[in-house]
């Protein structure tokens, strides 16, 4: 497969990155670190030689089916999801289809599709639906200002794989000093990717590997004034960590949570499902979906993260920001809708 250049990459999404640029701009502005956005964006796929995708995401794991009423997608990101495919097309009421899920989706609704999967733990989603239902970043406040030099704030990186680490290493270049936790059970699965690419994401940080036990995690985030994480609050909740008893225990704090859809939402989400979700797609010549990039869910909302984490530091902290991936991949799509609206 042709290893593209990270400008032919690039050249496949501009249309869409006003808002990206703008939120880069100013994060660049709070923090005078500049924002890479082409190697944001596209250095994995770049490193492992991926190819533009089509109705296959660029790394093969996440499909758009054909449905009775329009299109879904669902992504086989983990083992476990393609070994819940059987169990997928019973929900379908395909359970002996020949075609799998292609053929098997044609006879349902998208909803009805993604619905299916996603009761199974399976990412998937329709397009567009994630448009108008919440801001990309939600801000709550819980815990009193107090503002530091960015060289002064510690971040304590609970998350893994794209979005949380990229988050991470802006705020890192920041200079911000960073420390990236992984569970000894369950290490980060970015790991199973392009080694370089990992080294490029966590380059400067210090690594910490613990046993995530109740209990375990209270003096790693003692002393931290931000944490950044990317799980189901109830994860971390059942570990003894609340992002609201973080916030209010010392002024000046800020906590990062990061989620597919937000935090009242148990829904999971990977780059490729969360953007179809937003719509952040292309067409085809005959005007039906196609992926746009690679996982292109994942580096937007790492570069919203980190200017959201910097804004709320540069006023004093005390918040807890809600980052949504597939409302930032909203953000995209509709700022290109209504700058190039359809004919």
């Amino acid at each position: 497969m042709e290893n593209l250049t990270l400008r032919s990459w690039m050249d496949s999404v501009e249309p869409f990155l006003t808002p990206l640029t703008d939120i880069a701009r100013s994060f660049t502005d709070l923090t005078g670190a500049p924002v890479d956005l082409p190697s944001a964006l596209f250095l994995r796929a770049r490193l492992a030689g991926l190819g533009h995708p089509g109705r296959t995401s660029a790394n093969g794991s996440c499909h758009l089916l054909r449905t009775a009423d329009g299109w879904a997608a669902v992504n086989l990101a983990r083992p476990d999801d393609r070994a819940a495919v059987p169990a997928l097309l019973a929900l379908l009421g395909s359970p002996d289809d020949p075609g799998g899920l292609h053929t098997a989706a044609r006879r349902v609704t998208a909803a009805e599709t993604a619905e299916a999967a996603q009761l199974l733990g399976i990412a998937a989603a329709v397009p567009g639906s994630a448009q108008g239902v919440r801001p990309a970043v939600h801000a709550e406040r819980w815990g009193d200002r107090r503002t530091r030099a960015m060289a002064d704030i510690r971040i304590v990186d609970f998350s893994a794989l794209w979005a949380g680490p990229l988050c991470t290493r802006l705020l890192g270049l920041a200079g911000a000093k960073v420390v990236k936790v992984e569970s000894a059970t369950r290490p980060d699965g970015a790991r199973l990717g392009s080694p370089a690419f990992y080294r490029w994401l966590h380059d400067g940080h210090d690594n910490l590997v613990v046993d995530f036990a109740p209990g375990a995690l209270d003096e790693i985030v003692a002393d931290a004034d931000v944490v950044i994480e990317a799980s189901r609050p109830r994860a971390l909740r059942r570990l003894g960590l609340r992002a609201e008893e973080f916030l209010a225990a010392r002024p000046g704090r800020v906590w990062v949570g990061i989620t597919g859809y937000g935090r009242e939402n148990d829904r999971i989400a990977f780059g490729d499902d969360a953007a179809v979700a937003g719509g952040l797609t292309d067409v085809d010549r005959n005007g039906d979906p196609v992926f746009l990039g690679d996982a292109l869910a994942d580096p937007v909302t790492g570069v919203f993260a980190a200017h959201a984490a910097a804004r709320s530091l540069a006023a004093g902290g005390g918040e807890l920001l809600c980052v949504s991936m597939a409302a930032c991949a909203a953000t995209l799509a509709e700022t290109h809708t209504r700058i190039h609206p359809p004919c």
